[in-house]
C-alpha cells in the first residue's frame, strides 16, 4: 500500500495484540514503533527462565486455534509453521472432579469423539449419546457468530448488521452456559467439561452467556496446542518477524502518556522522548493503562467513574515450582482439579470470599517437552482462580497459608511430597498481578465479558480520532485466538482511516463495518 509509506504509527504495548498488530500494520507499508516496558515481549505470554534452568509461561500455557496466527504469517508472506512448532496435545487435558469423599470421577478429554463419549460414558451413560448432537449444534452456533467476531464494533448501527441478525437466533441472552449445556448433560460433572472453559474469560459458567459454549467446541474440534519452548516461543517468533519487517521494538522503555492535538492523538512520549506518529495503538490492560495514558476528556464514553464500576474479571493466585524428580506417571500436561461444590467455589469467587476449598489447574509441561526443565526436575506452573482485588483480601497475611493450602490440594492428584522437593519456587498473589505486570484491581482476565460489556458495549477498538485499541479489554474479548482477531479489526481500522478507503481483501483483514469518521464517543 504505497499510500502508507512514511506514515508512522506507534504501539504502546508488545502482548500479543500489540505484536500481531505491529505485523499487521508493518505489512501494509507503515513504519511501525512497538514500545514495551519490559525487558522482552509477550507481556503475560511470555516463557521466564528461572534460576536452576526451569522455564515457566507466566500466564497462557496453551494455544487454542491457531489459524487466526497462521492467517497473520500469512499475509506476511511466511508458515507459522516454520517459525514455531506447535504439538497437538491428546488428551488434551485431564479432568478430575472432586467429590465429598475424594475424588468422584475423572474425564481425559479427547477430540477423538468416540473415545470421548466412552470417557464420558464411565460417568455419566446417559449423557454420552448427547455428545455428537452438543458439537454439532455448536458447529453451527459458531459458524454463525465467527463473523460477529470479526467485525468492529465501534459504531452503534454495528449491532444491527447483517453478521449480528444473522445470529441473534443463537444468542440466547436470558440463557448462561450451564443452563445451556442442560439441554444435553444431566450429570454436573459432564456439565463442568465443556463449561470449566468460562474461566478462560475469567467468569462462572453459571453467570456467562450461552455463546460461551463455543469455547469448549473450539477446543475439541480444533485441538489444544503447546508450542515447543513455551507459549513465550509464539510471542518471540512474531517480534523476530516484526523486526525484520523493520518494526522498532523498543524494550525497557515506560510510555508515560498519549499526545493530542485538539481530539487527535498525534504521538506519545515514551522514555522522556516525544514520538510523533500518524496513529496510536495501545496494547495493555484497559481498566489499568488507558486511565493512565489517555486524558478523561479524549475517553468520554469511559471517564473514571465508568472504569471504576466496570465489571471485572476474577484473579488468580499463581505457584511456579522447580521440583527436583519425576511427577507421578498418571499426570498429563495439563490436569483441572474441579473443587467438590463447584457452583459454591465459583459464587465465593464472585462475591470476593477467597475459596477454602478451591478448583486447582496444573501444567506438567515437561511431560510434552523435555526442554522445560532440567534432567532429573520438573516445572509445575499451579493456578487457582481467587477474588481479584475488590474483594479486599488481605494477601500479605494470607498468602502463605494459602500456598500451603494449595500444596495440600495437590496431593488429590497425586503429588506427595513436594515440599522438601522444591528448588526454585514463585508465587504470585492478585496485589503482584496489579503491581507488577499492570493488571487492574488484579483482575487476571480483563474485563468481564456479560452481554453489557462486550460488542458495542465494551471499549471500541478505535477509541477516537487517531487511537486504536488491541487486546483482552477491546472487541472481541479475552483468550489468544480472540486477541488476534481483535489485532486484525483494530489493524483494518486504523489502515482505513490513514487511507480514506477500505482496504482490499488481498490485504489479508477482515471485513470491517461502513468506513468510520467517529471513534469511541461515536
Amino acid at each position: 500500500m504505497r499510500r502508507l509509506s512514511g506514515r508512522r504509527v506507534v504501539i504502546v504495548g508488545a502482548g500479543p495484540g500489540g505484536l500481531a498488530s505491529a505485523l499487521l500494520l508493518a505489512r501494509a507499508g507503515l513504519h511501525v514503533t512497538l514500545i514495551e516496558r519490559d525487558a522482552q515481549v509477550g507481556g503475560r505470554t511470555k516463557t521466564v527462565e528461572a534460576p536452576g534452568g526451569y522455564r515457566f509461561d507466566i500466564g497462557p500455557t496453551f494455544f487454542l486455534y491457531p489459524q487466526i496466527l497462521a492467517d497473520i504469517f500469512e499475509s506476511c508472506g511466511e508458515r507459522l509453521e516454520d517459525h514455531v512448532r506447535l504439538e497437538r496435545l491428546d488428551p488434551q487435558y485431564h479432568l478430575v472432579f472432586e467429590g465429598p469423599d475424594g475424588v468422584s470421577g475423572e474425564i481425559r478429554a479427547t477430540g477423538d469423539v468416540g473415545r470421548l463419549e466412552a470417557e464420558i460414558a464411565r460417568i455419566a451413560p446417559d449423557d454420552a449419546p448427547n455428545v455428537r448432537t452438543f458439537f454439532a449444534e455448536n458447529r453451527t452456533k459458531l459458524r454463525f457468530f465467527k463473523p460477529v467476531l470479526e467485525q468492529a464494533f465501534h459504531r452503534f448501527r454495528s449491532m444491527a448488521s447483517p453478521a449480528m441478525l444473522a445470529a441473534l437466533p443463537y444468542l440466547h441472552p436470558g440463557r448462561s452456559v450451564d443452563k445451556d449445556l442442560r439441554r444435553y448433560f444431566a450429570d454436573p460433572r459432564v456439565r463442568l467439561a465443556f463449561s470449566f472453559q468460562t474461566k478462560y474469560l475469567g467468569m462462572s459458567p453459571f453467570r456467562c452467556p450461552s455463546l460461551f459454549t463455543i469455547l469448549s467446541f473450539l477446543e475439541y474440534e480444533h485441538g489444544v496446542y503447546h508450542p515447543v519452548g513455551g507459549c513465550g516461543a509464539v510471542s518471540e517468533a512474531m517480534a523476530g518477524l516484526a523486526r525484520r519487517m523493520g518494526v522498532d521494538i523498543r524494550l525497557n522503555t515506560s510510555v508515560e502518556r498519549v499526545l493530542f492535538e485538539g481530539k487527535k492523538a498525534v504521538g506519545v512520549v515514551a522514555g522522556g522522548e516525544t514520538l510523533r506518529a500518524d496513529a496510536v495503538m495501545i496494547n495493555g490492560d484497559f481498566a489499568k493503562v488507558v486511565p493512565e495514558l489517555v486524558p478523561e476528556a479524549r475517553r468520554p464514553r469511559w471517564r473514571d467513574a465508568k472504569v471504576a464500576k466496570a465489571r471485572l474479571s476474577c484473579s488468580t493466585f499463581m505457584l511456579y515450582l522447580g521440583i527436583e524428580g519425576p511427577m507421578p506417571a498418571a499426570l498429563g500436561h495439563h490436569t483441572i482439579l474441579l473443587a467438590d461444590q463447584y457452583e459454591r467455589n465459583i459464587r465465593e469467587i464472585t462475591e470476593g470470599v477467597l475459596p477454602m476449598c478451591p478448583s486447582v489447574y496444573v501444567q506438567h509441561a515437561g511431560f510434552t517437552d523435555g526442554g522445560m526443565a532440567p534432567p532429573g526436575h520438573t516445572a509445575l506452573y499451579v493456578l487457582v482462580p481467587v477474588p481479584n482485588l475488590k474483594a479486599g483480601i488481605d494477601w500479605a497475611a494470607t498468602r502463605d497459608s494459602y500456598r500451603a493450602l494449595v500444596l495440600e490440594r495437590l496431593k488429590l492428584l497425586g503429588i506427595e511430597n513436594l515440599e522438601s522437593r522444591i528448588r526454585y519456587e514463585r508465587v504470585i498473589d492478585p496485589t503482584q498481578w496489579r503491581d507488577d505486570f499492570a493488571v487492574h484491581e488484579g483482575a487476571t482476565f480483563n474485563l468481564a465479558h456479560d452481554l453489557m460489556q462486550m460488542l458495542w458495549f465494551r471499549p471500541h477498538n478505535k477509541f477516537g480520532p487517531g487511537l486504536y485499541l488491541v487486546g483482552g479489554g477491546t472487541h472481541p474479548g479475552s483468550g489468544l485466538p480472540v486477541i488476534y482477531e481483535g489485532a486484525r479489526i483494530s489493524a483494518r481500522l486504523l489502515i482505513e482511516d490513514l487511507l480514506g478507503a477500505r482496504v482490499p481483501a488481498s490485504a489479508g483483514l477482515p471485513e470491517t463495518a461502513p468506513l468510520a469518521t467517529g471513534g469511541e464517543a461515536s
